[in-house]
């Protein structure tokens, strides 16, 4: 699929509407996952480096059920956005309506706006027709920097782009470049790694990687699920040989013979944690296989909340060749399934 990107576009004298993935958890007043906030800079500084420029970013932020809920405010991300952005950003407590284009009207050269959450609106999640127009009435140009969130067919995804010239920002191209690179063109011996819970959204995804990888090293709780379930796989499809206490984590010699095959390996993909990561000392093998690794020289490619939690926290971030903001929509890309925000960027067939 070609899709439309940034680079093709004219953006001086624009107002210019960036869909970003601030969808982050807050913990204890402290935002976890900042690489999804840098992950939109580089698109950014390219659109503010245009003459005359004016740039709102957008996001949603938890599930707010389409009313107003100052827990999910993106007003909290502000401080961080600013050092990250290293530019001063003006709040806007709404994504539509006559505040956002005073905003707009009132924005400093250099300076930006973050807009409040489209999700208060009950019409972001069920792309309703007129909260598109609305969310595009102010710009004149929309850019789709949010990977995470292309499988989902949302006003600020796909409803927009009916009513805006509209591009791929450069993290979202870079998102399919990797993920293509891992799927459609991967060195050999080809390795992925499946855990987290709930087989049935792993499923299409395991037997993706049984056609066409060398192995598939399966944890966490689907692996339990496809033991209960008998479910019956190819040799390549490799489930735990041994569990920790009460089955939350896999064992000792289970963890040795995954490092073997992850030793071997030219590309890893990984996606959900080993065991429960949250409750210590379950988290023990997701840990000992991402030291395995990164210690591989493979081309990895991670993706999935509770492992890149596990980058952030050891600062290890950098040892990845890529991370992947998307969880459900990495699964859904790799699983070959429709991706209606990346469709609705499509260049027209002439």
């Amino acid at each position: 699929m070609e899709i439309k990107k940034i680079q093709d576009g004219q953006f001086s004298g624009k107002k210019i509407l960036v869909r970003a993935d601030f969808n982050v958890a807050i913990v204890d007043g402290k935002i976890q996952e900042k690489f999804k906030l840098e992950a939109c800079k580089e698109t950014v500084q390219y659109l503010l480096a245009q003459d005359d420029t004016k740039i709102a970013l957008s996001s949603h932020l938890g599930r707010p059920d389409g009313k107003e809920n100052p827990e999910f405010s993106l007003a909290a991300l502000l401080g961080e956005l600013e050092q990250i952005l290293d530019k001063k950003i003006v709040f806007v407590p709404n994504c539509i309506g006559a505040e956002v284009a005073k905003a707009l009207e009132d924005l400093a050269q250099g300076e930006i706006l973050l807009l409040e959450n489209v999700r208060f609106h009950s019409d972001e999640e069920t792309n309703g027709e007129r909260f598109s127009q609305q969310l595009a009435e102010n710009f004149d140009v929309y850019i789709n920097d949010a990977f995470s969130v292309c499988h989902r067919n949302q006003a600020s995804i796909t409803g927009i782009t009916k009513y805006l010239p509209s591009y791929a920002g450069f993290w979202l191209q870079k998102e399919i470049e990797n993920l293509d690179r891992v799927i459609k063109n991967p060195e050999f011996p080809a390795t992925a790694i499946i855990g987290g819970a709930k087989i049935e959204t792993k499923l299409p995804l395991i037997n993706v990687f049984e056609s066409s990888y060398s192995n598939i090293l399966v944890g966490g709780k689907i692996a339990n699920e496809a033991i209960d379930q008998s479910l019956k796989f190819s040799a390549k499809v490799i489930l735990p040989i041994d569990f920790a206490q009460d089955r939350l984590d896999i064992g000792e010699k289970t963890v040795q013979l995954f490092k073997e095959i992850i030793a071997s390996s030219k590309v890893i993909v990984w996606n959900g944690p080993m065991g429960k990561f949250e409750q210590p000392p379950y988290d023990k093998a997701t840990r000992e296989i991402l030291g395995a690794v990164i210690n591989s020289g493979a081309y990895t490619l991670i993706g999935g909340g509770e492992s890149v939690q596990v980058l952030e926290e050891n600062n290890l971030m950098n040892k990845v060749s890529f991370v992947s903001t998307g969880g459900g929509a990495m699964l859904e890309y790799l699983s070959g399934n429709a991706m209606p925000g990346l469709e609705a960027l499509q260049v027209a067939k002439a």
